[in-house]
């Protein structure tokens, strides 16, 4: 690069809640990005299995006190292995950008004591992460947004704007644990929103089942027949008619709402999963129907997040856009499993440029703010 740039670890770790993304970027003055390396640090099973508590709303103080300390230093240990992996000096990064684990999401606002705010929460202790690799570190992105009104997501939008462009109509499509959708078109304003549940509810109801962490290249929706009826009764959750700007996780999506909407599921549990697997692909297509295409038409869905592995998955939503052309990451030289990395690590320059980096369109905030908190690194 000619320009000056600066060496930045973005790191993601999103609702599926299985481990730690990380990516060095060197960005420069016009956000053109050379990605260098890449690391993934997986959450031990008793971590895991204590975050799925806290986001689950079955934990008490002391388990997020202690867990914010936890993740903290996992974060800086997936940091700090990314850096001896890429053969960098530590002095040679200038900043890590982290979304940190969010183990409780409240967009909506609620009033108490004459107060009314929505709400979040993500662990992994910058201050933690900044003393074990001595790197400035910068965190808590998503509070700023909702002190400014909106609701602290989708905040990638702004780094998809970055990469993917406005050049023709496109919806770039992440299916992590939650489907969150960025509308990027020449027609309109950039906008997104979280359709629903991209692959929590498939990897709980797979779990459940099959005593699997997630179906791998949707080989056990394959052996499943979609019961109509059933899906027709999963679409009526309200989230899904809900006007955008919206957002959700696992305060909505939790065990309880699976072992709710098992009450009247098929027996054959292979069917369970198909139908699962159709509800996201059909939620998805709903909301272009529903909120993208009266403002803009789509020319192509571009796929992100573990989603783009599941071919039945993309299947059903070719199926439901009625043939929309479906690409992935990988068709614009990007890795589907470290994008969202990549994009802390942009939101992350911002903070340190004094850049506004969040789009008020699609968080509903009421103004562009410049969302971070800072943890500074070694002295001298």
């Amino acid at each position: 690069m000619n320009k000056n740039y600066k060496t930045a670890i973005g790191m993601m770790s999103g609702t599926s809640m299985d481990g730690i993304d990380a990516a060095i970027v060197r960005i420069d003055d016009d956000f053109n990005f050379e990605l260098v390396n890449t690391h993934t640090l997986q959450y031990p099973d008793d971590v895991r299995k204590k975050l799925l508590q806290l986001a689950n709303n079955n934990a008490n103080t002391s388990d997020i006190c202690f867990m914010d300390f936890v993740v903290g230093k996992l974060f800086a240990k997936c940091a700090n292995g990314l850096v001896e992996k890429s053969g960098l000096n530590k002095d040679d990064v200038d900043f890590i950008a982290t979304h940190g684990q969010t183990v409780f999401h409240i967009p909506q606002v609620i009033e108490m004591g004459g107060i009314a705010t929505g709400s979040t929460l993500q662990i992994g202790n910058i201050s933690v992460i900044a003393q074990e690799t001595g790197i400035k570190t910068i965190g808590d992105f998503r509070s700023r947004d909702i002190a400014a009104g909106g609701q602290g997501a989708p905040l990638v939008p702004f780094a998809d704007e970055l990469i993917f462009k406005r050049n023709i109509p496109r919806v770039i499509q992440n299916i992590g644990g939650i489907g969150n959708v960025t509308v990027l078109s020449p027609k309109c304003d950039t906008f997104a929103f979280d359709t629903g549940a991209g692959n929590m509810l498939i990897d709980s109801v797979v779990n459940r089942f099959f005593n699997l962490p997630y179906d791998k290249n949707g080989e056990i929706a394959k052996q499943g027949k979609v019961d109509e009826k059933w899906l027709t009764e999963l679409l009526k959750e309200p989230y899904y008619s809900k006007l955008p700007p919206k957002s959700t996780g696992r305060e909505l999506y939790n065990e309880e709402y699976v072992q709710n909407f098992l009450k009247t599921a098929p027996e054959n549990k292979y069917d369970v999963v198909a139908t699962i697997t159709a509800l996201t692909a059909k939620t998805i297509a709903d909301a272009y129907k529903n909120f993208v295409l009266p403002k803009t038409d789509i020319k192509e869905i571009v796929i992100g997040g573990g989603g783009a592995y599941n071919p039945v998955l993309l299947n059903f939503l070719k199926e439901y856009t009625g043939g929309m052309e479906i690409k992935t990451h990988k068709d614009f030289g990007i890795d589907d499993k470290f994008k969202e990395a990549i994009a802390f690590a942009m939101l992350g320059y911002c903070t340190i440029k004094n850049i506004p980096n969040n789009l008020p369109n699609c968080t509903g905030a009421e103004k562009k703010v410049v969302m971070g908190v800072i943890s500074m690194g070694n002295i001298g």
